[in-house]
């Protein structure tokens, strides 16, 4: 019987279980997840589950009963040590080998830590259910929480805290919120939201050391420049590091995540990887692209299904796109985003809507053609955009600024009358 081993129980592993099992696979499939928790859904750690703490069932990612119709061994709580490719197989941490056709890498990322000696407890970081299980137990005690990062885990959980009713202090290193993927006018919108909102943020601001109580745990930090600031509570929020020791360990190629092509295999044809830890080249983008959404997650996760149930490896084309909520605001992002305004990276920006007020979505236009737009608060722009960027015919068209800009027009009936266009 054929065996097909993903290693990682997260988004991307679960549906590339699920996807290969619709795709017709009727061999042997293993998930082996290293946290001792069944699959659980991400999202909502920083948010809803920081907040009111939810049950094992709405964070499941799939019902119990899935597991076992769909013939999914699931092993949680062990973790795979090494992958010998010469033969075949991944070993576990229990002494068990298990052997495979086919591979899937779905490892996931690692938080990044401060490069500060010895935190105290009280410092923490979030990435998994434990994490959140116990900053949501520290929040309960705690006054006063310094964030430190200020991209989308570090404002989602200063929103979460403040709506928690604690002061809120975040620190970013950079000169603006969200330096990574987003826009300067959306990064300007969303900051003044949260500093409305009442969480105090301090650009080109570090920690140089902590200040701990008599009891050992944290009671403040330290600044770059010597400030001190009262915290009862600290979450370092400064990005992750894809999990690619498994894969580097057993000679594949990686370079800030594990190497695969548009087809999400590796250079071994027996071996994918997908998700957080996988690096693309994105064919539209024409660049090399690693990808940290649960979106991407689950499409890529879906893509490679085929692959996993024995078909070809089909190209991977499905046009990013993501989702925060914060400050009470919702941004949606689709295609890839600059960090820039525009001018200084050969984009040109449209806006639609009152960037100062309501809703609103920042077009990018490369050459007259839509490559990404960002929303906040403007759902029916976000699903035309997507609608525009995944159509093949559409893709790489000039498109009137002015239409963008018009609040007044319909623009999914545009981008529907358009596709319909392209297809005659």
């Amino acid at each position: 019987m054929e065996t097909v081993v993903i290693v990682g129980a997260g988004q991307t592993g679960i549906q590339a279980a699920a996807s290969a099992r619709e795709y017709g696979y009727r061999g042997r499939l293993v998930v082996v997840g290293a946290e001792p928790q069944p699959p659980y859904q991400r999202p909502p750690l920083s948010k809803e589950h920081l907040r009111d703490g939810l049950d094992d069932g709405r964070l499941a990612l799939r019902p119990p009963r899935f597991y076992a119709d769909a013939s999914i061994e699931v092993r949680t709580g062990v973790r795979v040590t090494a992958l010998d490719r010469t033969v075949g197989d991944v070993l576990l941490a229990d002494g068990e080998r298990l052997r495979y056709d086919r591979l899937l890498l779905a490892t996931g990322a690692t938080p990044r830590e401060l490069p500060v000696a010895a935190p105290p407890p009280g410092v923490m970081t979030l990435r998994h259910l434990g994490d959140a299980n116990r900053l949501r137990a520290m929040a309960a005690e705690a006054t006063h929480v310094v964030v430190v990062g200020a991209g989308f885990l570090g404002l989602e959980v200063a929103s979460t805290m403040r709506a928690l009713g604690k002061q809120v202090t975040v620190l970013e290193a950079a000169d603006r919120v969200l330096g990574r993927g987003v826009s300067g006018v959306v990064a300007a919108v969303l900051e003044r939201a949260h500093q409305q909102d009442g969480v105090h943020i301090r650009l080109d601001e570090s920690v140089r050391a902590w200040e701990t109580r008599p009891d050992g745990r944290v009671g403040g930090v330290v600044t770059a420049d010597g400030r001190s600031l009262r915290a009862d509570l600290v979450v370092v929020a400064v990005g992750v590091r894809p999990n690619v020791s498994l894969a580097s360990n057993a000679g594949l190629p990686t370079s800030d995540g594990i190497i695969v092509g548009p087809d999400l295999l590796t250079s071994d044809p027996c071996v994918a990887a997908a998700g957080d830890c996988a690096r693309i080249f994105d064919v539209a983008a024409r660049t090399s692209v690693r990808l940290e959404s649960v979106q991407n997650a689950s499409d890529q996760g879906r893509v490679i299904g085929a692959w996993l149930a024995g078909g070809p490896a089909p190209t991977y084309t499905a046009v990013p796109w993501f989702w925060s909520e914060q400050a009470g605001r919702r941004l949606t992002i689709a295609g890839l985003v600059g960090s820039g305004d525009g001018a200084s990276d050969g984009e040109e920006i449209v806006t639609r809507g009152d960037p100062a007020g309501g809703p609103f979505t920042a077009f990018h236009l490369r050459d007259g053609a839509l490559v990404a737009a960002e929303s906040i608060d403007a759902t029916a722009d976000h699903m035309a955009a997507r609608q525009l960027l995944s159509s093949s015919s559409l893709r790489g068209e000039r498109i009137d600024r002015e239409l963008l800009a018009d609040p007044t027009v319909n623009l999914r009936a545009f981008a529907a009358r358009r596709a319909e266009e392209t297809v005659r």
